[in-house]
């Protein structure tokens, strides 16, 4: 890990980033259902993210994608706060600080868009990711923001951008 940095997603990566994603799930026993794992663009990653006020960083590796991150506006929730959503690392890039610099870069890109808040949801055995969440200002929600689809994920936090 030691050639790696993090730039924006290109259309080329949509099969490397779902295969990342998926193989995370699979590695952590996540629920496939009502996360997102179901997402219908999960192998159009590119696209999905070229919507407006959207981002979507990879994380690269001597040519291969080991971790991805994005930024889009909450669905169907108030248009100042925004969703980090699907962050996820291959076991070879976990405890190197690169999640905190994906964090820093997703954090600074929702600010240029000019959103106020940033919202997330995990589930609760992401005890790493929580931390993560934690050392970035993200506090516990008691409730759901917005409408994600994503049921089947009961941990709620935001942060004041």
């Amino acid at each position: 890990m030691v050639n790696w940095f993090i730039r924006t997603i290109k259309k080329e990566d949509n099969q490397a980033v779902a295969s990342l994603i998926r193989s995370v799930f699979d590695e952590m026993e996540i629920p496939k259902v009502g996360t997102a794992y179901e997402d219908p663009y999960l192998d159009l990653m590119f696209e999905e993210y070229s919507k407006t006020k959207s981002a979507y960083f990879v994380v690269e590796n001597d040519g291969e994608i080991v971790g991805c991150a994005g930024i889009a506006p909450l669905e169907n929730g108030d248009p100042e706060i925004c969703e980090l959503q699907k962050m996820y690392f291959l076991p070879k890039t976990r405890g190197l600080g690169i999640g905190t610099q994906m964090m820093d870069k997703c954090l600074e890109q929702a600010r240029a868009f000019g959103f106020k808040k940033c919202y997330i949801e995990t589930m609760p055995f992401m005890h790493a990711a929580q931390k993560l969440y934690k050392k970035s200002g993200f506090e516990y929600l008691d409730a759901p923001m917005g409408c994600t689809g994503h049921n089947s994920c009961p941990v709620w936090m935001l942060k004041v951008l």
